[in-house]
């Protein structure tokens, strides 16, 4: 069989990070490396054991020094990070980042005692500090920080967790990474990458769809002991530390990061279970009849609709499209959005060995974002363009908050993203006329709105599953397959047929391994946009700015005092259902069609 080959359609742009460093021996990232060292070690010898004795004055300046030298880290890690991202089976990259994680956190240990000793102080000491402007700027970062207080180790011990961490999760992450981007799927007597035969799976060929299938199927299933032993070990790995910090679920960490309460996520995950009748196995139930079946092959869940035309998307049109959407709901908007395309922040080809799926990275706000994509002129791929543009967009006017403030977490980080394919979406419906266009377009929208809804609760509850069951020990490969078919059947609905070959594809799903409970945050933030959508269509002059006011504010403030000018509450029961039910208007809309 022969190998993919290099393929770039239509131009596609790639990514200049010589803005960042001229490469990998650049003069300067190793002057910025050993002016790192030095200031981290001064910043040391400095403060270490003083944190209580500063004046608020002092405080701010510590904060602002702190700031500066994690600042250069940052730049230094994304450079090496997004240069590895480009090409993650180059042993030579690999072994590069590896070594900037291994030197930046060396230098990042003299600091560590910053952030616990601040932690010491009590809450009527540090009011009295946060008098003073300089530190009072912090203020938003320094209660962030202050979160983790009940759940702060020693001194020593923080040490340990900081320094083991590139030879725990950063390792095992690393092997996943190397290993999923090695795999090649045979279809048709060509050797397919993991992002070529995903895309597959939406091919207007039925036929082609199932040998895809069974091909991720097999190689997945012939490699699926390793990745038991990766999802085992970082499932330990967390429960290790979930216990000496107390954490009471293996989620807990996350919410808390995220600023939501448990009980919040947990109602967000049983209103979406509620749903699943009413939304996904209504929705594959209506596209298995329009195939002429009572049930669908899960090969068929993201297939084509029969009648539905696939033209390919040239890039160029996909970039007026999504800009043209942007501008019509903001022309700053719009105006942040054109940057990427004009200045070399994007890379778009697929390529074997490039890290698949897409992403933004926002790398240090005294930089600009980049945008990672693996666009193959599909439809979908407009709205991963729409997507990742939309979190570049949020990324570039939270930058002036500095690297402190600007940081978002996860609940709030997708609402950009998700906002801003709804945006994309609205347009191309209200310029289509044609009925069967229009039905086509929806469907496509809610298939999409399931995947981050529907889909993600379930990988959440995968993950509570297996990490509940690590607890108590190690979970072989059937047995996480069964977890995985079980939800999947759950979530999916009778509508959707799976067999064997189907029962390993937990394998292949990132987050699980870079980061536990990220998942959820998807259903959070488009339940969030569908709500906030609802608001700005009823709204009168002004949502626009109030919503990139909401942009700007970046990490100062948190989920309810930013969502409070739009009327939303996400801790309301009744948030979650609102959203739910724009998914299941839309679906009301389809079986019109019928």
């Amino acid at each position: 069989m022969d190998a993919t080959p290099d393929r770039n359609p239509g131009d596609l742009p790639e990514w200049d990070l010589s803005g960042l460093y001229a490469g990998a021996d650049a003069p300067e990232l190793q002057a910025d490396l050993d002016a790192a060292a030095k200031a981290a070690a001064a910043f040391q010898d400095a403060h270490l054991g003083c944190v209580a004795e500063r004046t608020g004055e002092a405080l701010g300046e510590a904060v602002a020094a702190y700031e500066q030298i994690q600042e250069n880290l940052g730049r230094i890690l994304a450079f090496a990070y997004l240069r590895y991202a480009a090409d993650v089976s180059d042993a030579a990259r690999g072994g590069f980042l590896q070594d900037m994680q291994e030197k930046t956190n060396a230098i990042g240990k003299d600091l560590l005692f910053f952030t616990l000793e601040i932690n010491r102080l009590s809450d009527e000491a540090l009011a009295e500090k946060l008098a003073a402007p300089v530190l009072a700027k912090y203020g938003p970062w320094l209660r962030d920080v202050r979160v983790f207080r009940d759940h702060q180790l020693s001194d020593d011990l923080e040490k340990v967790f900081y320094e083991k961490q590139l030879s725990g999760h950063a390792a095992w992450t690393r092997l996943f990474d190397e290993t999923m981007a090695g795999l090649r799927f045979p279809v048709n007597d060509k050797l397919l990458t993991e992002t070529e035969a995903l895309d597959l799976l939406t091919s207007p060929d039925g036929g082609m769809r199932k040998k895809t299938a069974k091909a991720l199927g097999k190689v997945f299933s012939e490699n699926a002991r390793l990745f038991a032993l990766i999802t085992n070990t970082l499932a330990k790995d967390k429960a290790i530390e979930d216990a000496w910090r107390k954490f009471p679920e293996p989620v807990s960490a996350r919410n808390l990061e995220n600023h939501v309460a448990d009980d919040v996520v947990a109602a967000l995950v049983t209103a979406v279970r509620n749903a699943y009748p009413t939304l996904s196995h209504r929705y594959y139930a209506w596209k298995a009849q329009l195939f002429g079946q009572t049930t669908l092959d899960y090969w068929d869940r993201n297939a084509p609709l029969p009648d539905q035309a696939m033209r390919p998307i040239p890039w160029k049109e996909a970039e007026a499209t999504v800009l043209e959407a942007y501008a019509a709901f903001s022309p700053e908007m719009a105006e942040v959005g054109a940057r990427f395309f004009d200045s070399g922040w994007i890379d778009a080809p697929p390529r074997p060995g490039k890290a698949s799926g897409a992403f933004a990275h926002p790398t240090v706000p005294s930089h600009h974002p980049y945008l990672l994509l693996n666009y193959q002129e599909k439809p979908r791929d407009v709205m991963t363009l729409a997507h990742e543009l939309g979190h570049g967009v949020h990324q570039v006017l939270a930058g002036p908050q500095g690297l402190l403030l600007a940081d978002t977490p996860l609940t709030l980080a997708e609402t950009a993203s998700v906002f801003g394919e709804m945006l994309t979406f609205r347009r191309l419906l209200a310029k289509e006329q044609d009925p069967l266009s229009r039905r086509n377009l929806i469907a496509m929208k809610v298939e999409d709105m399931l995947n981050t809804v529907v889909r993600q609760i379930a990988f959440h509850r995968f993950e509570e599953r297996v990490h509940a069951e690590r607890r108590k020990g190690e979970l072989s490969v059937a047995r996480l397959s069964d977890i995985w078919m079980d939800l999947q059947s759950e979530s999916l609905g009778p509508a959707l047929r799976f067999d064997d070959d189907y029962r390993c594809y937990w394998a292949y799903i990132p987050h699980f391994i870079h980061s536990p409970f990220y998942v959820y945050a998807y259903a959070f933030g488009d339940c969030l946009v569908n709500s906030l959508y609802a608001v700005y269509e009823g709204a009168e002059a002004g949502f626009a700015e109030k919503y990139l006011d909401l942009l700007r504010a970046g990490g100062t403030h948190w989920h309810g005092e930013l969502l409070a000018p739009f009327g939303l509450d996400a801790s309301d029961p009744a948030f979650w259902d609102r959203g739910l039910g724009v998914i299941a208007r839309l679906i009301d809309e389809l079986e019109t069609f019928s």
